[in-house]
């Protein structure tokens, strides 16, 4: 298999060096959809899970199948606005949604299998990380960790920065322009979709490549730093051990990082460095000149705080 088991998608393939490349992701109301989201928003979620996981191998999707499982009490309405969500994630994504199924259950379920063709030279894996490449990531982590703290219960912030936690959790962006035009770069060795949390995925690709980091900068956005101060949480830790902000976590060749910078800004995201790959397993954080150890863990179905 050209991509093994555990990574971020499947292939199978094709002919000429291609391959095709496939995700299915579900999302299930209990436990993946918070008080406010709406259910245009949860069937856009349901796209973007998918899509953020092709971002992180540089696959452009093609289109998507969906199945629902729908409860008894959803409404005409209720199933057009789930049309609505499935459809503005798609066309975000310059995909379509080709059909599916539908069948009755108790809990709200949308599972979503995604479709593309890609060279399968092209495909970043999880497992190319090499000691020395740099440590980067496409955006700033703790907003969606912090804005969950939020809708769950009921937590005080400025009206600003409110928006911009809370937005982070209703309507996530999967950075597919920026996975796409790194991998044409030849310049990232290993690259994951951060859906599970920073930490998580750092281990992951530590894990993967046989590796350890060593990380200097924490990626914390300002306003989950702001929200951390008021409520005298951890900032750290929203950072780390969050989820769900679908960001890309790669490791860049160093002589290739200018070339995988302005791809990045090119694409119309970022890329910033946040540490190093070492070859002595462990990851790290070394801030201020205080080491402290990342610990593997993040999202996890059965363990989450969502479910209600």
């Amino acid at each position: 298999m050209c991509v093994p088991f555990g990574d971020d998608v499947s292939a199978w393939e094709l002919e000429n060096g291609l391959v095709a490349v496939l995700k299915t992701d579900m999302l299930v109301d209990k436990t993946d959809v918070p008080p406010g989201m709406s259910l245009q928003q949860a069937a856009r979620k349901a796209v973007v899970m998918n899509v953020s996981d092709f971002a992180a191998k540089g696959v452009k999707p093609s289109a998507l199948l969906v199945s629902l499982g729908l409860p008894k009490n959803l409404t005409q309405k209720d199933i057009v606005d789930l049309a609505k969500g499935l459809n503005a994630g798609a066309r975000e994504n310059d995909c379509y949604v080709l059909g599916g199924d539908t069948g009755e259950t108790s809990d709200l379920i949308i599972n979503v299998s995604l479709f593309g063709v890609a060279r399968e030279r092209e495909i970043v894996l999880r497992s190319g990380a090499t000691p020395g490449d740099i440590v980067a990531v496409t955006g700033f982590f703790g907003k969606t960790s912090a804005g969950l703290k939020i809708l769950l219960n009921n937590l005080q912030v400025s009206a600003s920065v409110r928006k911009v936690l809370v937005e982070s959790v209703l309507m996530p962006q999967a950075r597919l322009k920026e996975g796409l035009a790194l991998s044409r770069t030849g310049a990232v060795s290993a690259s994951i979709d951060s859906s599970d949390g920073l930490a998580w995925s750092l281990h992951e690709l530590a894990r993967a490549g046989k590796v350890g980091f060593l990380i200097e900068t924490l990626p914390l956005a300002k306003e989950a730093e702001r929200f951390a101060e008021q409520h005298k949480l951890d900032a750290v830790k929203l950072a780390l051990y969050g989820g769900e902000e679908y960001e890309l976590v790669l490791t860049i060749k160093p002589g290739l990082w200018e070339r995988a910078k302005w791809a990045a800004v090119e694409a119309g995201g970022m890329l910033m460095s946040i540490g190093r790959v070492t070859a002595r397993r462990g990851l790290f954080l070394c801030i201020d000149g205080k080491r402290r150890v990342i610990e593997p863990r993040g999202y996890e179905h059965f363990k989450s705080d969502l479910v209600r």
